[in-house]
This record gives C-alpha cells, sequence and structure tokens, in this order.
C-alpha cells in the first residue's frame, strides 16, 4: 500500500510538471517519514526512494543508527541549538534554519567534526505569526551572514505554507517563494548554491511543482495520517 502511495505522488509530480514545462527530475520528492516505524520506510525503499524527511533530532538519529541501507536524511523540523551535535554528521540536508544563531552553532558542531553541512534558510512567506522563518525583507542580509560561516554550504530555501482547505489559496505563496529564489540566486552570494527550493506538502505539493518547487516534502500521502500519541 505504502510503495502505491508512493507512486501515486510520484506520478501527480510528473503531471504538474508536464503542466507547467518541467522536467519530473528537476523536483526531489522527500517521504516525510516522522513517527512512522522503520519498516513503513524500509517498505517504502523498495520504490528506490532513498529521500526521507524527520521533523525530530531523536527519531532521525534513532533511525539513522537501526537502518540497513543508506537513507538521505532531511531534517525538515525546527532545529534547536543544544540538538545540532547529535546530527550535523548524519544529514543529507537540514532545511529548517532560520537564524544567524542557529546557523552559529551548526558552523561550530561541523568545523569540529570536520563536515561541511548542506543547508536551506527558511522563509515565512506569508508572514504567519506562528511560523518559524525569516521574512522576505531580511531574506538577504541573513544569507550573506550564513554564507560566511565556515563548514556551512547554502543549498537554497525553504518554506512552509499555511495549512488551507484548498491549495490554489497557496499558489500566490509559492509564486512569492519563487520569485524571492530567484532574487537570490541572481545575487550570487559566494558559499551560496541557491539550486534547491524545497516548498510544497502533502495537501499542496502539486501546486507547488507548478510553481518551481524542486524538494516537497510528502508525509500523510505516503504513509498516512499519524499517530502521535505513541
Amino acid at each position: 500500500m505504502l510503495q502505491e502511495n508512493y507512486e501515486v505522488v510520484k506520478e501527480n509530480i510528473k503531471k504538474a510538471c508536464q503542466r507547467v514545462g518541467r522536467r519530473e527530475d528537476e523536483v526531489t520528492l522527500i517521504a516525510v517519514s516522522k513517527t512512522k516505524p522503520l519498516s513503513d520506510i524500509e517498505e517504502v525503499m523498495e520504490t528506490g526512494c532513498v529521500d526521507f524527511g524527520e521533523n525530530k533530532v531523536q527519531e532521525l538519529c534513532d533511525k539513522e543508527e537501526k537502518i540497513k541501507r543508506p537513507v538521505k536524511w532531511h531534517l525538515i523540523g525546527h532545529l534547536q541549538t543544544n540538538k545540532v551535535k547529535y546530527i550535523v554528521d548524519k544529514v543529507a540536508l537540514i532545511h529548517s534554519v532560520d537564524s544567524v544563531k542557529l546557523a552559529e552553532c551548526i558552523s561550530k558542531e561541523a568545523v569540529k567534526k570536520q563536515v561541511s553541512v548542506p543547508v536551506l534558510v527558511q522563509v515565512n512567506i506569508a508572514d504567519e505569526d506562528t511560523k518559524f522563518g525569516l521574512s522576505k525583507a531580511e531574506t538577504e542580509e541573513v544569507l550573506r551572514k550564513i554564507a560566511s560561516l565556515p563548514g556551512i554550504k547554502v543549498k537554497g530555501l525553504m518554506t512552509i505554507a499555511p495549512f488551507v482547505d484548498d491549495p490554489e489559496e497557496n499558489r500566490i505563496h509559492f509564486k512569492n517563494m519563487y520569485q524571492l529564489f530567484v532574487d537570490m540566486k541572481e545575487k550570487r552570494i559566494d558559499n551560496v548554491d541557491m539550486e534547491t527550493l524545497s516548498m510544497g506538502m502533502t495537501g499542496d505539493y502539486q501546486v507547488a511543482v507548478e510553481e518551481g518547487a524542486t524538494m516537497v516534502r510528502v508525509g500523510t500521502g505516503i504513509f498516512g495520517a499519524r499517530n502521535y500519541n505513541k
């Protein structure tokens, strides 16, 4: 069942790309496996999927320790500075760098462990009070500061759009995010490879792909509803 779900999402991404003249291989699907058991991840891996997203550092570390095959782990949840040391050498990408302070902590641990950590800078494109992330106006200044830190490689931007019933309501936010992404790319900031735009989740990933996302983060659409009471 999970494999079928994954293939349906992949097909939807393919169709969204076709609608706007993009190639399917321009978009990476991250299977968001938070709260789900290792057996579910291994089942989805049978499709060839290697990109999995986790929200919590402890859960990511537990799964990373037990998984038998190579996985690219993406930390997509809010990252606290006191947890950074546990994951800098375990993740393929940290999506949620939302302050210079957090970036400095990542840099410090990266240098200590002699690794280079790929990160995305999180932008609160809809200016929601409940969401983490930079405002659009402060993005360039913070990008430049983060890019100057050793042990960090800025790979692009990430946003979490508002939770809406109609995905079309988020199209304007995805359009604005893509424009910011293009604007930052044109700045040609040293140590910034503006190649990744992570936006779109189960409810709106098709619209996100139509508006330029290069990574989408889909959990419920693949693994089903989550049980947070475990």
